[in-house]
């Protein structure tokens, strides 16, 4: 993905968060940007399989998106990003723009296009992978790991390009980690069966080895230290191989949420660009204020994660303040409590209301990948039902 159409504006007086020009009312004086990359699968409309034909799609939809829409590593997979946006009315519509080229692209092949953290059906083995030095490097480092790689998300880059202030706002964000997972949830079939987790994607994600929850960091050199040591003992290729939920981007200078399975529709998209808009705008006032980032043990994050992956919206989750089990919507909404004055400057609280509203009456993308496969016990009913959902409002 090139760096181009993710660039943000900068606040005025925005600087180092170690230095004097710390983070101040100037980062809230306009809007954080917020920008999206989706992955979408292509499948047959006919048996519903995956189809490895992503170049050819890619190339059509790049007379309406140009750069903005490239092939993944496998060939079942496209990724098309969004420029950046102050206003969410207009991310939401360029969402909408982007998913209706790709989908009319695809379908100028016969194809159809889901939008869904797995595919639903069993995949092909061995996988088709796109040529190219950096993905053939990759299945001769990691092998069986890309074999999973037919898995897709949406990942959230917010405006912050000083990367200091980045890791501080990522330190504040870790105790989130949960929520969103659970808010994003869209992958609980794989191989043609269900799971019995709400997000299948985070746990086929999370073995990755820099996956995951991201440290805390103390500092930059803290960051950079580490990322030297992953790619010294080639546990990484390059900063691109961070695939951690939250990072600093390597290529764009913004905060990349990558929490998100892939998600069903625009409004999902747009209800997590709003919440994630909200939570950066919420850790700079605390920063700012010089609250303390929550900081729940390596081993406890990981296991609300887990349970957020297994339960989503619907069961139980680890509340990280009081390491005890409770409603899952009920921290949600907690937090979303906790994000008012924020979704208030932005100008997002209605989207926010109206988006959260939804999710408790329909579920979730994976309640209602479930609640389409529940109607005749079908999974192709499922593939049908994303792919009429990937270019609905």
């Amino acid at each position: 993905m090139t760096s181009e159409g993710l660039t943000p504006a900068v606040p005025e007086g925005a600087g180092s968060a170690t230095g004097s020009s710390a983070p101040t009312a100037a980062w809230r004086r306009r809007a954080l940007t917020v920008g999206a990359e989706e992955e979408y699968l292509l499948v047959d409309p006919v048996t519903r399989e995956l189809r490895p034909e992503a170049q050819k799609v890619v190339s059509e939809a790049a007379a309406e998106l140009g750069e903005r829409v490239t092939t993944e590593i496998t060939c079942y997979q496209i990724e098309a990003r969004t420029d950046p946006h102050s206003s969410l009315a207009d991310f939401a519509d360029q969402v909408r723009t982007m998913r209706t080229a790709v989908v009319r692209a695809a379908a100028r092949h016969g194809l159809g296009v889901v939008s869904s953290g797995t595919p639903v059906l069993p995949q092909p083995h061995p996988l088709a992978v796109t040529d190219g030095p950096r993905y053939a490097r990759s299945v001769a480092m990691f092998g069986a790991l890309d074999d999973e790689q037919t898995i897709c998300a949406c990942h959230l880059h917010i405006g912050i390009p000083d990367v200091d202030l980045a890791l501080r706002v990522s330190n504040h964000l870790r105790g989130r980690l949960p929520q969103l997972i659970a808010l994003a949830a869209n992958s609980p079939y794989w191989q043609g069966r269900d799971t019995g987790y709400a997000s299948w994607r985070t746990l086929a994600w999370a073995r990755w080895p820099a996956a995951g929850p991201p440290p805390h960091f103390d500092s930059t050199a803290h960051f950079d230290a580490l990322v030297e040591d992953l790619t010294a003992t080639g546990t990484i290729m390059d900063r691109g191989g961070l695939y951690w939920d939250i990072r600093p981007s390597h290529h764009v200078p913004t905060l990349e949420i990558r929490a998100f399975d892939a998600t069903p529709t625009v409004a999902d998209t747009v209800l997590l660009a709003a919440v994630t808009r909200a939570l950066v705008a919420t850790a700079l006032a605390d920063i700012e204020a010089g609250r303390p980032a929550l900081r729940p043990p390596a081993g406890l994050l990981r296991t609300a994660c887990w349970r957020a992956a297994r339960d989503g919206l619907t069961g139980d989750a680890v509340d990280l303040r009081t390491r005890r089990l409770r409603p899952a919507a009920t921290l949600v909404e907690r937090m979303l409590d906790d994000l008012r004055p924020a979704l208030l400057d932005h100008g997002d609280l209605d989207t926010v209301t109206a988006g959260w509203a939804r999710l408790r009456a329909v579920g979730n993308g994976a309640e209602r990948q479930r609640a389409a496969h529940r109607n005749r016990d079908s999974p192709s009913d499922v593939v049908d039902a994303l792919m009429r959902a990937v270019g609905a409002a």
